[in-house]
């Protein structure tokens, strides 16, 4: 007798891991699928979690009630706060991770979560009727549903690539989705092809770490959750290393060689993570690039080559990687591959990552064309979030931009779409002075709350922590706010017995507080016309006044509210002056 699920995960890696989490303790029944155990919480690529606004986006996970800032915590190697010498608005957290133990927890994590189900299998296709989601197809069994959401990662019709040796499979050899996409034409959704990079891995016993600059991580650790408790310690250093112009010489002699110069390639690469050949080729100027050292595990003996990416032969990567400092007699345990998959135009979604032609069919991480673990996690939790929500006939969650950096990632993804693999940076979030780190709990946990996912613990220690920052403002005098507010001085030299984390968050609120109030303005502008809902069965061909470009757009797009219409290259303030009288007629 086929089994029945309320929702199918197709997917085990950051997106699906957290969809299928969060639909679980929402209470549905939960089916997961992996093509493989290995794939589950896997770091195929950099073995670290956070950076440059990805630490904003994992402590908004966590502030919602997701599992991804848990889980670094645990398996931290080492922490650092990146820009930190910098304004508040753009310092990251960034941790190596343990990438083994990363996978283990997240595999416990999966097996010992009511109402959810892991499956080992390839789903092969989707099963609709009248547009409808009725069920998937795992290795010849059909599985019934009322909603799928797809989290394929780089494994949708995947390819790697090592110089000429082209093989149709997933990132680190593993198993491809060789059959799903074949339901995605016969659905009318067109697919493309994206492209990423990962560098070689090397033997940690053969680097001579004497020739490098060894990175150690911060004194004093933050976690990215807000509910860790146990001290994070820095347990493995990385190392700094530099290419020079022998590296380079090999690179561009070789060049018609690598993937992506020969023509294999057709999938578009991630512009801000470019391969080892790009940086040789576009960056000509510059006599040498920076390599970074870092541990895969704590144990093993994989160093993974940041900042080296290749898709260059094996013996090409071997000769220029031995001319680098510190790695002249290094052993080469795997070189980099080039890997190409299919993925979805994310403006084929609503904000709400569902299908806009598909009930029960929502799509999340680098499906929707973006790049990194933390991107595709947020996307995940809120399309279990949103897909639990529809089958149980409540109204779907939007995030914006004015409240969280998941906001701009969304509303970026399915309002203007993305042309190559879309990677956040803090410079894409216009209000980024209220979208700290520090904040994201009071930003969010309450409408984690509310939807269920925050649990009464995390809820007991954010009301503490609220607390807390009542009672250090009540403590800063006049006298006291102004000594800060003139940058000299910091709250930490007032209140030295208080915690410092809530002191430095109130200091910054202090020094800033001019800029903040204007993002304020700003924000309550936009949530004004955030509250002005449009219909998706809205014909903007109907809208007599709108330019013909806009009504192309609109239709397109079909944006939820007027904010969203704002936003819509293409469609101007008249045309937005348009539509309102068109909605007061109504």
């Amino acid at each position: 007798m086929n089994q029945t699920y309320d929702i199918v995960v197709i997917g085990a890696g950051h997106a699906g891991c957290e969809a299928a989490i969060a639909a679980a303790k929402l209470g549905q029944r939960v089916l997961i699928t992996t093509l493989h155990e290995r794939s589950i919480g896997l770091l195929p690529c950099n073995p670290s979690i956070g950076g440059t606004a990805k630490g904003h986006l994992v402590c908004e996970i966590d502030a919602l009630g997701g599992v991804m800032g848990i889980l670094a915590d645990q398996t931290a190697l080492q922490v650092r706060m990146l820009n930190a010498a910098k304004g508040p608005a753009v310092r990251s957290l960034r941790a190596q991770i343990d990438k083994a133990r990363y996978h283990d927890a997240m595999l416990n994590l999966l097996k010992n979560t009511p109402n959810l189900t892991l499956r080992i299998g390839e789903v092969q296709a989707l099963q609709w009727q009248e547009h409808q989601i009725t069920g998937v197809v795992i290795d010849g069994e059909t599985i019934a549903c009322r909603a799928v959401i797809v989290c394929t990662g780089t494994y949708l019709s995947s390819k790697t690539f090592v110089g000429p040796v082209v093989k149709s499979e997933g990132p680190m050899g593993l198993p491809n989705a060789r059959h799903l996409g074949d339901s995605f034409v016969a659905m009318g959704i067109k697919l493309r092809r994206f492209k990423t990079g990962t560098p070689a891995r090397i033997d940690k016993d053969t680097i001579d770490y004497a020739a490098t600059e060894i990175q150690n991580g911060d004194d004093n650790i933050r976690p990215f959750s807000f509910i860790s408790t146990q001290p994070i310690k820095n347990v493995c250093p990385c190392y700094l290393t530099y290419t020079n112009e022998q590296t380079h010489q090999i690179i561009r002699d070789n060049i018609k060689q690598s993937a992506m110069y020969s023509g294999l390639i057709v999938g578009v690469g991630p512009r801000y993570c470019p391969s080892i050949e790009d940086k040789v080729t576009r960056f000509a100027d510059r006599n040498r690039h920076q390599a970074f050292l870092e541990p895969e595990t704590e144990n093993g003996r994989e160093i993974y080559l940041q900042g080296m990416s290749s898709s260059l032969p094996a013996a090409i990567q071997d000769r220029f990687i031995h001319t680098i400092k510190g790695l002249t007699n290094c052993q080469i345990l795997r070189p980099g591959y080039a890997i190409e998959y299919a993925c979805i135009d994310p403006l084929e979604l609503l904000p709400t990552l569902k299908h806009k032609q598909y009930t029960g069919l929502y799509c999340a991480g680098q499906i929707n064309g973006t790049s990194g673990y933390e991107e595709a996690a947020g996307q995940g939790l809120l399309a279990g979030i949103n897909a639990s929500r529809y089958l149980n006939g409540q109204p779907a969650i939007t995030l914006s931009r004015t409240n969280s950096y998941l906001g701009v990632l969304i509303d970026d993804l399915t309002t203007l779409g993305t042309n190559e693999p879309y990677r956040m940076f803090t410079a894409r979030a216009e209000y980024r002075l209220s979208l700290r780190q520090d904040n994201a709990d009071e930003r969010l946990t309450p409408l984690g709350r509310e939807i269920g996912l925050v649990d009464d613990h995390r809820w007991q220690v954010f009301q503490a922590k609220q607390q807390q920052l009542a009672t250090i403002r009540a403590l800063v005098t006049p006298k006291i706010r102004a000594e800060v507010a003139k940058q000299d001085h910091t709250l930490r030299e007032f209140l030295p017995d208080q915690p410092g984390a809530l002191l430095d968050q109130i200091t910054t609120e202090i020094k800033y507080a001019g800029y903040i109030a204007r993002e304020q303005t700003a924000i309550a502008e936009i949530r004004r016309q955030e509250a002005t809902p449009l219909s998706p069965d809205l014909n903007y061909d109907t809208v007599k006044g709108l330019r013909r470009e806009a009504q192309i757009k609109l239709n397109q797009i079909k944006p939820l509210n007027v904010g969203q219409a704002t936003r819509i290259s293409g469609v101007t303030p008249a045309d937005i002056t348009v539509l309102l009288i068109h909605l007061r007629k109504k």
